[in-house]
Order: structure tokens, then C-alpha cells, then sequence
């Protein structure tokens, strides 16, 4: 796949977002299927109508979205942005493109907390991919991690995927570094929170960054956890991630799967 293939997914998916947020349908016209497009955001009905029937309350409500990362892996492109309705907000969305149009939407969202433990933001840090050769390693690290710790399949594995404490964290009640990993996992034990990963179901990277989606609970409800990581000399360096509850069923627009 070409780097001009690539950057052509990349402004199509980002020109589909924008055009939402604008109340423009042109972008969403030329670029996303009429006759195909999977639509799993629950609370909204499938194919390309409902999006452009979305258009005048999108712009009613003043919609804003500001893309800050993009990432392409195959057909699959995904975006990390900040959204701006009914208050600020982080979002990440994954669309997958057949013969150059988008069929396919996945999402997740979370209201962005202002103060964090690291003093870092949910969304800043670096944007510019590298180490484009270890691309497959870094998927398949990041995967193991996200199984072996998340999943629980081997949590005694812990401490070797990162650089001892050097971990930057963007996550929102998180504070930097392992330690603060392990604090943060304490407390939930404590409070007898639940919070349990159960199935990795898309592994998207490009590079250095690496997105997983998967499936779990927390705090007693279906979830659905998209974690972005940055990977450095072999270890995880970085993370960023949204949190988004699973509507129930008679809440749901549409009938595929929230993966």
C-alpha cells in the first residue's frame, strides 16, 4: 500500500467527519457506500441516509470536531479527535474502506476530563508516526499486552512490558507511570469496582501507535475500551483511551454488533 493510498483514506475519513460537523453532505456523498455502509454506533440506524438525514440537527447542536491522529492499517483507518457537543469530548472512530469508499463505522466516546492525575490531557502528546518496519511487531506486543494484563491471561507479565516507570499516561483518573497503573487498580479492588477486559476484537497500527478494541465490563455495565498505545524501544511508552458504556438492546438504532 502506497503512502499517497494511505493519505487518500485518511482525508476521506476525515473530510466525512468535518462534513458532519459542518452540515455539509458532499464529502459524505463521495466517499461513504450508498448501497453498503455497517453502522455500528448503536444509537444510530444503518446506511448512509441516516447520516445525511443527521446533517441539520448535527449543525442545530454546533458539532465540532478537531482530528489530532490518524492512523491507517490495510482498509481500516482511525482517528482520535476532540469533539465539541453539549460539551467537550474524546472520540475515536475506525472506518473501513472497500474499493476506495467507506462501508463500515465503528466509534467510541467519552466525556473529556479537564484535570487528570498525570497532568497530562486525554488527547495531547505526540502525533507524528514512526518506526513504520516494526509496524506488525509492535501490533503483536501490544496485543499480548492487552491479553495476557487486560484480558487476565497472564497478569504476572506486568512489569516487563514497560520501561520500568517511565509510562506517560493519558488516561483520565490515571497518573503517570506504573505505579500509577498499579494505584489506579488498587483503588477500583478497593471500592469493588468492577473492571474487566474479555475480548480484543480489532488490532489497528501503524508504526509506533497501536489501537486496540475490545470488549469487558466496568462498574457493572457492558463496555466497550479503545486504548491507543505508543510503543518505544520495545516497550509501551505511552496510552491513551476512551471508555464508552454499551446501550442496551431496546435502547439500540440499529442490530449489528457494538464490535
Amino acid at each position: 500500500m502506497t503512502a499517497n493510498y494511505q493519505n487518500e483514506l485518511v482525508h476521506k475519513a476525515i473530510a466525512v467527519l468535518e462534513g458532519l460537523a459542518s452540515g455539509s453532505s458532499e464529502a459524505i456523498e463521495a466517499y461513504v457506500n450508498p448501497n453498503q455502509y455497517i453502522q455500528h454506533n448503536l444509537s444510530v440506524p444503518d446506511g448512509r441516509e441516516a447520516m445525511l438525514g443527521a446533517l441539520d440537527h448535527l449543525k442545530e447542536i454546533g458539532l465540532k470536531v478537531n482530528v489530532k491522529r490518524a492512523l491507517v492499517d490495510g482498509d481500516y483507518v482511525a482517528l482520535h479527535s476532540v469533539y465539541d457537543f453539549f460539551g467537550p469530548k474524546i472520540g475515536f472512530d475506525i472506518f473501513r474502506f472497500e474499493n476506495g469508499l467507506i462501508v463500515e463505522h465503528w466509534d467510541n466516546l467519552q466525556e473529556m476530563v479537564e484535570k487528570t492525575p498525570s497532568h497530562h490531557t486525554m488527547i495531547d502528546g505526540p502525533v507524528t508516526i514512526k518506526d513504520i518496519d516494526k509496524t506488525d511487531a509492535n501490533k503483536a506486543y501490544v496485543q499480548s499486552f492487552v491479553e495476557n494484563i487486560m484480558v487476565g491471561k497472564n497478569p504476572s507479565l506486568l512489569a516487563s512490558y514497560f520501561a520500568g516507570d517511565h509510562y506517560i499516561q493519558h488516561s483520565p483518573h490515571i497518573a503517570d507511570g506504573l505505579s500509577g497503573l498499579h494505584a489506579a487498580m488498587r483503588a477500583l479492588e478497593e471500592k469493588n469496582i468492577e473492571f474487566q477486559y474479555t475480548q480484543v476484537h480489532q488490532v489497528i497500527g501503524q508504526g509506533d501507535f497501536v489501537l486496540t478494541v475490545s470488549e469487558g465490563h466496568f462498574a457493572g455495565q457492558p463496555t466497550a475500551f479503545y486504548d491507543l498505545f505508543r510503543v518505544e524501544n520495545g516497550k509501551i511508552a505511552e496510552h491513551w483511551d476512551v471508555i464508552e458504556a454499551i446501550l442496551p438492546a431496546e435502547k439500540r438504532k440499529n442490530s449489528n454488533s457494538r464490535f
